[in-house]
């Protein structure tokens, strides 16, 4: 992983602009090939979408000129994601001339925020489908088969894909993923995902506890649990999280929250390393930290995005939190979780920041002095609070120079990291082989930092103790003790 990446969502490990192709080799009469923009419930949605498809006789591929039915979901977090994807489809219809037969449709965030748009306006698609609307992917494509352009962009208070086992698709069979939450409730005025993804609602979490068994069995080492916010993760026996009080006092009592959760998960797969994403500072719960602290084999590593180091520019963001109560959660878990890593979001040039308030931002990066984070400037999305009731008035040219100044610090506090790790021994879990060098192995740490080393008579799936002997400022560069 880089330290450095502009343009991330709320999701870890974004892959904002870019497209991974998913594939599954089956058998199959017709094939689909999926591009995942984004972030990584998008990926995981994409693994629940070819696990419906293939009921229908479709088998995923890597080759678009085999596809009989492409499928591209999609990231509303930026402007860019959303450009990306248009000039793809612009693509892909160019290839469809040769092949009439060819359907095409966009799944995700962008399809819930265009929604028939694309169908109408722009014919650039045949069917488009929301987050909360794979389930009828089978009706919709009979309605295409029809000669009728088709769209489902409803939003549900219910689905959370509980009773779908995924494909799993296009990874290395060592790490995978797992969606406990959909939806969000936090309201941010720059956000966009409240009105793509729906409320909050959790997965059941004995659906949650069989899939990371089925992951174990099948010899995966390393599981993420996934939703827009882990930390408002809240089980009563279905429903949405602002619904809770309405509950009977017996549900409200026995009610499993994240903190319950991540405990069940590492004692139920406890050879298998357990991450999370995203934290919200204002809904994290210290119960969470005691619970990672208590469980060797959940990592110490936290995302936690910021977004600002002003209290005047968050209280604008609609964050919910201070400066100063970040700040007094970051104390908390590097007490209770000694050499915990973390991470963060950060926004530079969000309406009416001014250059106070950006130097506050620095100022707050030298206080946390974070292992690797993900930046951006500001980017007006449709329909926010920001984009209606706010004044877009930081200039681009001021946004990306501010974006440059945070970038380089955080580069700077990367590096510093890495080289106090030099000389110190680390448990690797290997991903695989290196892109750069086929005679190198690459993995990570329990604090999600990359290591790279070389092969031997190692391979995927084997922790490894490494001893790390130089770095960049976003690898670790060591060999196996």
């Amino acid at each position: 992983m880089q330290d450095i990446k502009e343009g991330k969502t709320q999701m870890e490990e974004s892959r904002q602009g870019e497209a991974t192709v998913i594939e599954n080799v089956q058998v199959a009469n017709k094939h689909v090939y999926i591009e995942s923009y984004g972030c990584s419930m998008n990926f995981s949605d994409s693994e629940i979408v070819a696990s419906i498809l293939s009921k229908e006789g479709y088998g995923t591929t890597k080759n678009v000129d085999e596809a009989d039915l492409i499928l591209l979901n999609t990231c509303s977090i930026r402007d860019k994601a959303e450009q990306t994807v248009r000039n793809r489809l612009v693509h892909i219809n160019r290839n469809k001339k040769e092949n009439p037969d060819l359907k095409v449709g966009i799944l995700g965030c962008m399809a819930e925020r265009v929604k028939g748009k694309l169908l109408d306006e722009e014919k650039l698609v045949d069917l488009v489908v929301g987050p909360d609307a794979y389930k009828d992917l089978p009706n919709l494509l009979r309605e295409v088969d029809g000669g009728r352009k088709a769209v489902n962009v409803i939003l549900s208070k219910e689905e959370t894909y509980g009773d779908i086992a995924p494909v799993r698709l296009g990874g290395n069979g060592v790490t995978a993923f797992i969606s406990i939450t959909r939806g969000c409730d936090n309201m941010c005025s720059f956000c966009v995902v409240p009105f793509t993804r729906g409320r909050e609602r959790s997965r059941n979490f004995q659906s949650i506890l069989e899939e990371a068994r089925q992951l174990a069995d099948a010899g995966y080492k390393e599981i993420t649990l996934l939703g827009q916010n882990v930390d408002s993760y809240l089980w009563y026996g279905g429903g949405l999280k602002k619904d809770f009080s309405k509950a009977s006092e017996a549900a409200q009592a026995s009610a499993v929250r994240f903190g319950d959760l991540l405990r069940m998960v590492a004692k139920e797969v406890p050879k298998v390393r357990i991450r999370f994403s995203t934290s919200n500072p204002q809904d994290m719960k210290d119960d969470v930290l005691y619970a990672i602290s208590e469980h060797e084999n959940i990592c110490d590593y936290i995302h936690l995005p910021v977004q600002s180091g002003s209290t005047k520019v968050l209280a604008e963001m609609k964050r919910g939190h201070t400066r100063e109560e970040y700040l007094g959660l970051i104390d908390r878990i590097r007490k209770i979780i000694p050499g915990c890593a973390i991470s963060h979001d950060m926004i530079c040039g969000f309406p009416g920041e001014t250059e106070e308030d950006h130097q506050e931002t620095l100022s707050l990066l030298d206080e946390v002095k974070y292992d690797f984070g993900y930046m951006y400037y500001y980017s007006e999305r449709p329909n926010t609070f920001a984009e209606k009731k706010m004044e877009d008035n930081v200039s681009l040219e001021v946004k990306k120079r501010r974006l440059t100044e945070v970038i380089a610090k955080q580069r700077s506090h990367s590096l510093g990291t890495h080289q106090a790790k030099v000389g110190k021994t680390f448990e690797v879990l290997v991903e695989g082989v290196s892109k750069k060098n086929k005679d190198q192995l690459y993995g990570r740490t329990t604090h999600n930092t990359v290591v790279v080393f070389p092969k031997k008579d190692f391979i995927a799936g084997d922790f490894v103790e490494v001893n790390i002997t130089d770095c960049t400022g976003g690898t670790l560069i060591g060999e196996a003790v």
